[in-house]
């Protein structure tokens, strides 16, 4: 099962050696662990982000849309708009 894009035992994973963290402390290899994972979440995180802001249309209250620019090019570029 994933989780907006992040698969479910990665951050089962993560949780769980913050868990041990808490209360009975990391080995240097959990600690290595702890962090190689935390990089990996950041990484799909900000992807997953970056596609959904790419896919995104703003506009105002007449209708007019008022997406920036350089969404709208981004968009372009990926083949997501006609215009």
């Amino acid at each position: 099962m994933e989780n907006n894009g992040i698969p479910q035992n990665l951050i089962d994973r993560i949780n769980e050696l913050a868990k041990k963290k808490k209360t009975l402390g990391l080995t240097a290899e959990e600690k290595e662990e702890q962090k190689s994972l935390r990089e990996t979440y950041l990484t799909m995180f900000r992807e997953n982000f970056r596609s959904h802001v790419e896919m995104l249309q703003v506009f105002d209250k007449t209708g007019k849309e008022v997406t920036p620019q350089k969404v709208r090019d981004v968009q372009r570029e990926k083949g997501l708009r006609d215009d």
